[in-house]
This record gives C-alpha cells, sequence and structure tokens, in this order.
C-alpha cells in the first residue's frame, strides 16, 4: 500500500478551510452495506424522517447542542444512498460507534462506524451481523478489541497499519504517520469492507434525516430482524 492509494478520501483531512471542514472536528460516519435509507434511520430508533441539505442537519444539530453542550452528541443523523448501501453521517456525534447502536445497525449485513474527534481520539469499529468484529484507534493499532481481533489483519496490514507493538524508537517514527493518514485509512478500510465509498459528493445531495433514538432492549429485540 503507497500513501497514493489513500488519494480518494484525503479531502477529509484538509487544510483549514478545505471542503472537508464541512465536517467538523467532531463527526460519525456509519457505512452499511444492503440497507436502504429508511430502514437505516429505523435502526438508529428515529420514528420520523425529512429531507434535508447538510446545512439543514447542520442546523438542527446546533439547536439540539444549545441545551446540553454538546455533551450528548449531535441527535440527528443524516443518511443518503449510494451503490449498494448507505452512508449515515452524525456532525459532533458518536452514536454509530455505540455497541447497542452497532448491534441494530449491522444485523444481517457489514458496518463499519468511523469516529473523527478532535479533542479526544479517532476510532474504527467493524461489526457484522449484531457483533462488534474489530475496534481500534488509527495511531494504536495493535491496540484491539472486539469478538475477532485478528479478522482484518491482512487487510489492516494492506493499509500500513501495524499489528504489534514496535520500541519506542518505532512508535517515534509510525506516529506522525499514523495520525496524518488514519482517517484517510479507515475510510477506505471501510470502502472494501462495506462497499460503499464516502465522497464529498454525498454531501451535496439531499438526506433524509432523523432524530436518533435510545431504543429500550425490548424494542432493540424485537425490531432487529
Amino acid at each position: 500500500m503507497t500513501i497514493d492509494a489513500l488519494a480518494s478520501f484525503r479531502w477529509l483531512r484538509p487544510p483549514y478551510g478545505g471542503r472537508g471542514n464541512l465536517l467538523g472536528e467532531i463527526y460519525c460516519v456509519t457505512l452499511l452495506r444492503g440497507l436502504d435509507p429508511a430502514e437505516v434511520l429505523r435502526r438508529f430508533g428515529a420514528r420520523t424522517s425529512t429531507e434535508m441539505s447538510f446545512a439543514e442537519l447542520d442546523l438542527a444539530v446546533s439547536d439540539f447542542t444549545m441545551v446540553p453542550g454538546g455533551g450528548e452528541g449531535g441527535g440527528h443523523v443524516g443518511v443518503v444512498a449510494t451503490g449498494d448501501g448507505c452512508a449515515a453521517v452524525e456532525p459532533l456525534g458518536w452514536s454509530g460507534m455505540d455497541d447497542p447502536t452497532l448491534a441494530r445497525l449491522s444485523a444481517g449485513t457489514d458496518v463499519v462506524s468511523v469516529l473523527r474527534h478532535d479533542y479526544a481520539c479517532d476510532y474504527f469499529h467493524y461489526a457484522a451481523d449484531g457483533i462488534v468484529i474489530t475496534a481500534f484507534d488509527p495511531t494504536s493499532p495493535e491496540h484491539r478489541s472486539g469478538a475477532d481481533t485478528d479478522r482484518l489483519a491482512g487487510l489492516m496490514g494492506e493499509f500500513g497499519l501495524p499489528l504489534e507493538e514496535g520500541s519506542d524508537e518505532e512508535w517515534d517514527q509510525r506516529y506522525d504517520d499514523l495520525s496524518e493518514h488514519g482517517l484517510a485509512r479507515m475510510f477506505a478500510m471501510a470502502a472494501r469492507l462495506t462497499g460503499v465509498t464516502f465522497t464529498a459528493d454525498l454531501l451535496n445531495g439531499p438526506l433524509l434525516v432523523g432524530a436518533i433514538a435510545d431504543l429500550p432492549q425490548e424494542d432493540v429485540q424485537r425490531e432487529t430482524p
């Protein structure tokens, strides 16, 4: 793998004022194979939906965060169909990486959730059939969690993510690379795993937007196929 193989995803970490800054400093993007936007919203717990532009979604999120100050996420998710699946975008949110939500989202399919968080850490979750398979921080991919932490070993190696700890000197040498290109690596892996590629153009069209809701456990069991 060369850095050029990540060119399609460089827009996600642009210079200040670049297109990728539309997403802000905190966001979660969940890519799902084989589902339509209405079904994705249902699995997020949304009871109603409205078509919005990305700017309108951003405004709805801003209004939601005014009271709790952002500590409860953005409260909304916008979903757009692409290829054989969907991309779900949460400005200022992270519900897509929560285990109960991932269990619902991934029932009967493959899902990758990518968290961008400038004040904490970025994170990658791959789930399938209701189970989180592998999760990791792209700056320390040797520390993985999930039901099968080696399931993605070949793919991680292909995209330049080390699987084992190195010496202090090796860590110093590779940290800059992992930090600079970790976001692109996560989205490149997500595209391979789900067949859904997250592009800047997806933010141009209307999204189907709904309010995220925590579902009681009995509803999760009843609604998840």
